[in-house]
């Protein structure tokens, strides 16, 4: 059973404020939670419904009812599961191999699929503004299926970071150089921008290679890409390169 502080709690991590101040997070679903788990994350409190209340062996659980798990849930639909984690303390990046930074990315879904990528291709460091969204926004912690359990993802003063870097720093641009005609190496820092906006001004002039994905359409009216998906084309050429 859940009790009404526990609910009271649940509810209110759906807001940063409140994640900032407790300290925890909610993830959700067998496979994230299982995710965080094995990364030795801490829980906090497991509330499984009794379909899935043996899926976590011996962690402690709270064995809820449906209703019940309405009440905690942040999705539209309950999962059978969620779990409370504490935040672990922030690492620093390790300042080499292939970096993806984002410059104030808004959108959880977007963060999340782009945790997912890094995931994917192998990419351990994953940098973000100070205005980008909330790495544990309920969201983006679903969006990205347990890959947050191995991405390091780190908040940064992006424009001091790129000044002090010795790697190479690559950005995403409708007039940039055709990705597919250059020569992309193993190390750097790959930047994507805004949603709506792009690579801000004052990171632009930090940024020497500047690199886009070319349209193939007759019509050539699409605007952009969403910024997941350029992601997804731009680290599977920077590791074909490599």
């Amino acid at each position: 059973m859940v009790s009404k502080n526990q609910i009271k709690l649940i509810t209110g991590l759906q807001q940063k404020k409140y994640r900032i101040e407790h300290q925890l997070f909610i993830a959700e679903g067998v496979k994230v939670i299982q995710e965080l788990l094995s990364a030795n994350f801490v829980p906090q409190y497991l509330f499984a419904t009794e379909a899935d209340s043996d899926v976590f062996g011996t962690v402690e659980k709270i064995v809820v009812n449906e209703n019940e798990m309405k009440k905690i849930s942040a999705l539209s639909t309950p999962s059978s599961c969620l779990a409370v984690f504490k935040i672990p303390k922030p690492v620093d990046p390790d300042h080499k191999g292939l970096i993806v930074a984002l410059d104030d990315i808004r959108d959880p879904g977007n963060l999340g699929t782009i945790i997912r990528l890094c995931d994917w291709f192998g990419v351990r460091d994953l940098l973000c503004s100070k205005t980008t969204v909330d790495l544990y926004n309920p969201k983006v912690i679903q969006a990205t299926m347990g890959s947050v359990a191995r991405v390091r993802v780190t908040y940064v003063d992006l424009p001091s970071y790129l000044a002090e870097t010795s790697l190479p720093v690559f950005g995403t641009f409708m007039d940039g150089q055709n990705i597919y005609k250059e020569k992309l190496p193993a190390e750097g820092i790959i930047v994507f921008g805004n949603e709506a906006n792009g690579i801000s001004p004052t990171l632009e002039t930090q940024i020497k290679n500047r690199i886009a994905i070319p349209r193939f359409g007759d019509l050539q009216q699409t605007e952009s890409l969403n910024v997941a998906t350029a992601t997804a084309i731009c680290l599977s050429e920077f590791r074909r390169s490599s």
